[in-house]
């Protein structure tokens, strides 16, 4: 109720500013928060996982793009959000693109991005989101994202992501590979196989060599992919994955396409990815077919379109064991991961599914 009565002022000024002072208003309970004690989110068996052999509290996540330093990492289980996956991280610090950059389309319920991974680096997130975890870490698990350097060329993108990968490892509960943001140059040519195999190859040598030095197992790796592929590319990208032992699937990242946006829209020209309500559609079909393509071997997080339990439920059905939000956060605020997760158990309960796992797939 705050949030709603706060939003019309947060709407009157830029976007990337209104989430500036988000983030400064929230930076004082991260620093009460990381001091402790952290304890284990509130169970409830209809909707906690285990997956990848993490515990999440509810399927509800924070998708990336949102807090890209890890900046408050404590903060988002305090939210009630099951899950949080932090970045896009490069392993060069970057400024991203010119601003303006990132735009509100509200009668959509949509925004469009075009921020190029813009992030302090891999170094400094590590260093910085490690003296926030020194204490312990939040009660959900925390994934970190990993993109390409700008400056990195496409033969040399390999080598920018396992600098990446190490540098962050000990960060990360999770982590994802992102070759499908399409505001970084070239970055989505990663997405073909004859780019994709190599690197995610390269990525779980250096995943198994980590982990056997700490004495471990190796971290989940995912991909996430973009919207804008068809059912042949879904489905190679897919027997790619599976063939380099990757973990899961995100999908999907925002899109290109504007034809979901009413004819004429001022706004359709603008450069960038198109994500929230438009993308809704788009993403659970792409759901379905990854779902169906690796005949459920793959968990796969769904992003896009999130807005309230019927479009998470949505995405369950089609074939999310997991689902995150970004869009929907910024329009809906901060209540808003709780409130999917309590509707959410609803029409679970309602429709006699005994725990998320059990729907999952179910419409695929």
């Amino acid at each position: 109720m705050l949030y709603a009565l706060a939003r019309p002022l947060l709407f009157q000024l830029p976007a990337e500013t209104a989430h500036q002072l988000a983030f400064a208003a929230l930076t004082p309970w991260q620093a009460l928060l990381q001091r402790g004690p952290h304890r284990p989110a509130p169970a409830d068996g209809r909707l906690r996982q285990t997956l990848w052999g993490l515990d999440f509290p509810n399927p509800i996540g924070l998708a990336a793009g949102f807090d890209k330093n890890g900046a408050l990492p404590h903060v988002w289980a305090a939210l009630g959000f099951g899950f949080a996956e932090l970045g896009t991280v490069t392993a060069q610090p970057q400024a991203g693109n010119p601003t303006p950059r990132l735009f509100r389309l509200p009668a959509e319920r949509a925004l469009i991005n075009r921020l190029g991974f813009n992030n302090d680096g891999a170094a400094a997130v590590a260093t910085a989101l490690g003296r926030r975890l020194a204490a312990g870490r939040p009660p959900i698990p925390l994934g970190l994202n990993l993109g390409k350097s700008r400056v990195a060329s496409i033969e040399q993108a390999i080598d920018d992501y396992r600098a990446s990968l190490a540098t962050l490892y000990d960060c990360a509960d999770y982590l994802v590979v992102n070759v499908s943001s399409p505001n970084t140059p070239g970055l989505r040519d990663l997405q073909s196989e004859a780019q994709l195999a190599p690197l995610l190859d390269a990525l779980q040598a250096d995943n198994r060599r980590l982990a056997a030095e700490r004495g471990r197992a190796p971290r989940p790796l995912l991909v996430k992919l973009a919207p804008d592929l068809n059912d042949e590319g879904l489905g190679a990208l897919a027997a790619t994955a599976l063939g380099a032992g990757i973990d899961g699937l995100i999908a999907t990242n925002t899109t290109i396409d504007r034809s979901a946006l009413p004819a004429g829209h001022p706004l359709a020209g603008e450069p960038g990815g198109l994500s929230g309500a438009p993308l809704r559609a788009r993403a659970t079909a792409v759901i379905r077919t990854l779902f169906r393509v690796t005949n459920g071997r793959l968990p796969i997080i769904g992003v896009g379109g999130v807005f309230n339990a019927d479009d998470a439920y949505e995405k369950i059905r089609a074939g999310a064991s997991l689902v995150q939000i970004y869009t929907g956060f910024v329009y809906a605020g901060p209540g808003l991961a709780r409130t999917l997760a309590s509707r959410l158990r609803a029409r679970l309960e309602r429709d006699g599914f005994a725990t998320v796992a059990a729907a999952v797939g179910v419409d695929a």
